[in-house]
């Protein structure tokens, strides 16, 4: 009986031995896994360094400050020269243009009259030209408005200007001039030296002569 008991004991005590030989328990298990780092851990344990922080925007990336104004930059508005410009231009006077005559119509003795800025200034061709017949008495009547000294037609230096001279249709009652005279309109008291042309077989009757006010071009002169 105690050779069995014996026996007994002795397949205990191997059994165990073999168990523990197997490997770890469970707590062994446990202990090895709780000893694995983290992975934000280094192999030493010590935590690895943070990245950086962004950096600030650079200089390149602020918008640049308003430049200021260009000294040479034009003020806004009409200019100065502009002005002064326009207060400069007067009146022609016979002493800044030439003028030449062309028969036009026959019938009617018509005339184109035509002016030409030769000064090295513009100047304004006011109103109508006064012209006078030869040694006949009196002026060329005015014929149809012409516009105030503001609106006058500026003519630069080498511009011309036309205007409508009409002598009347043969009525019995005119007569025969072979030439004309002009002086121009300038508002003033400036004496001027009269301008001639030929105007050959110019007939001029007394109740039906008439000049028109100075234009830009020859057709409205002749149709007013």
């Amino acid at each position: 009986m105690s050779t069995v008991r014996t026996a007994a004991v002795v397949l205990a005590a191997v059994s165990a031995f073999a168990l523990s030989a197997c490997g770890p328990s469970e707590d062994g298990a446990a202990d090895t896994g709780s000893a694995t780092p983290p992975a934000g851990a280094t192999a030493s344990g010590t935590p690895s360094t943070p990245a950086a922080p962004p950096k600030a925007p650079s200089a390149a990336g602020t918008p640049p400050a308003p430049s200021a104004p260009s000294a040479s930059a034009p003020a806004s508005g009409p200019s100065a020269s502009a002005t002064d410009a326009d207060y400069d231009v007067f009146p022609c006077s016979t002493y800044d243009v030439t003028f030449s005559a062309h028969l036009a119509e026959p019938t009617t003795s018509s005339y184109l009259l035509k002016i030409t800025n030769k000064s090295g200034k513009a100047c304004r061709a006011l109103g109508h030209p006064v012209v006078t017949f030869g040694d006949l008495d009196g002026q060329a009547t005015q014929r149809g408005e012409a516009p105030g000294i503001e609106d006058a037609l500026r003519l630069g230096p080498g511009e011309s200007a036309y205007a409508g001279l009409l002598g009347g249709a043969h009525d019995g009652t005119g007569k025969t001039v072979g030439s004309i005279a002009l002086t121009m309109d300038t508002e003033s008291d400036l004496e001027q030296k009269p301008l001639t042309a030929s105007t050959p077989g110019l007939y001029v009757s007394p109740t039906a002569n008439s000049v028109t006010p100075w234009v830009d071009n020859a057709e409205d002169a002749l149709s007013l």
